[in-house]
């Protein structure tokens, strides 16, 4: 992971000792907001739930807890077993997560929907895109293209698919130098891999071959995007398909063979969805930590040290939205998030896509 520069490391040391020593409320906020900070230190700590690799939101947590005297109870965990936790604990009346974290934007936008969710309108609205407010319930936190990555050592040049159409003339083209090496997430494990695979239903009018071709290629389909990018890191798989375009940037600077492709046809950008539990037991800490991480410095660690992709257009850095477009241009197709996709988890919706997705990936 990249370091800050040290101008601004700077910065943000001199920021957090006065944020410590006088609780300031950031520039720009209601002067009201100093109670809500004095009475998050009155609570004392805030826990987060988060499909975010520990190791990533490491860097968030700690300029968080440096700079309000807070302590981060961060719970790293996929996305369905978030949300089975998160609704198991709400049931049982016993006080759950006061953040909600998760890549699912569906489940999300679902927990919000079924009650879960406390309406709250961060400060921070103005300087975050439309699409990446949900009722000021729900917000998106980061920005991040979903890639395709290769092994460049393995893959041949001439293989290398630039779109979603180049991936499926060449699975067609070549089933058996590619069966067993494709791998992606799995749309009946993960939540992650439900919300790709149904936004690229949307998205490609050829999505269904491409599956079907997958079935032919025998795809390996995983739960995490580590896993993925270990077994194309060591050659056991040669492409991976619909990995976060943040996990993919980081393991690239640290082995040279990873390969990332962002499609030109379309690249879907994915947002990390955060709300604040309407059931939380430290609202106040809860408030201070998602509005943290939507603020410019919050962001910034994300676009420079957790290489998460900042949301926010003034963030400057390589994991910014400036850097995706300059890639992609008009090729950038958020997932919106919105009351849509909360429905795509309609129970006879969701068992009617498995089905075919099944039956594809068997050739039907």
């Amino acid at each position: 992971m990249t370091k800050l520069a040290l101008p601004l490391a700077s910065g943000l040391a001199l920021a957090l000792t006065a944020g410590v020593a006088a609780a300031q409320v950031p520039q720009g906020y209601p002067a009201d907001y100093a109670a809500t900070i004095e009475a998050a230190k009155k609570e004392g700590k805030v826990v987060v739930y988060g499909t975010t690799d520990a190791a990533a939101a490491n860097f968030l947590v700690k300029d968080f807890e440096a700079l309000y005297g807070l302590k981060v109870e961060y719970n790293d965990l996929n996305s369905t077993e978030l949300y089975n936790r998160f609704i198991a604990e709400a049931a049982a009346g016993q006080g759950t997560a006061d953040v909600t974290w998760s890549s699912a934007q569906d489940l999300q936008i679902k927990l919000v929907n079924d009650g879960y969710g406390a309406a709250y309108k961060t400060p921070e609205a103005a300087a975050i895109p439309s699409w990446a407010n949900y009722k000021d319930s729900a917000y998106g936190v980061t920005y991040e293209p979903v890639a395709i990555i290769y092994n460049k050592r393995l893959v041949p040049a001439e293989d290398v698919p630039k779109s979603h159409e180049d991936l499926l003339k060449l699975l067609t083209a070549k089933p058996d130098a590619y069966k067993g090496k494709v791998t992606a997430y799995d749309p009946e494990r993960s939540g992650v891999g439900y919300l790709f695979f149904t936004q690229d239903d949307l998205a490609f009018k050829q999505a269904w071959d491409l599956f079907k071709a997958f079935g032919k290629t025998e795809i390996k389909l995983y739960t995490s995007a580590g896993a993925m990018l270990e077994r194309v890191t060591s050659g056991e798989h040669l492409i991976g398909y619909g990995v976060f375009g943040s996990y993919a940037l980081s393991r690239s600077k640290k082995d040279a063979n990873i390969g990332i492709v962002l499609p030109k046809d379309y690249t879907l950008i994915a947002s990390r969805v955060a709300f604040l539990s309407s059931k939380a037991k430290n609202p106040n800490a809860g408030k201070l930590f998602l509005d943290y991480m939507l603020s410019k410095r919050g962001q910034t660690i994300i676009a420079n040290q957790a290489e998460l992709y900042s949301l926010r257009d003034d963030v400057q850095g390589e994991a910014t939205v400036a850097k995706v477009k300059e890639q992609v241009g008009n090729a950038i197709r958020p997932i919106q998030i919105n009351a849509d996709l909360a429905s795509n988890l309609d129970t006879v919706k969701r068992l009617k896509f498995l089905k075919q997705w099944q039956a594809a990936l068997k050739g039907n």
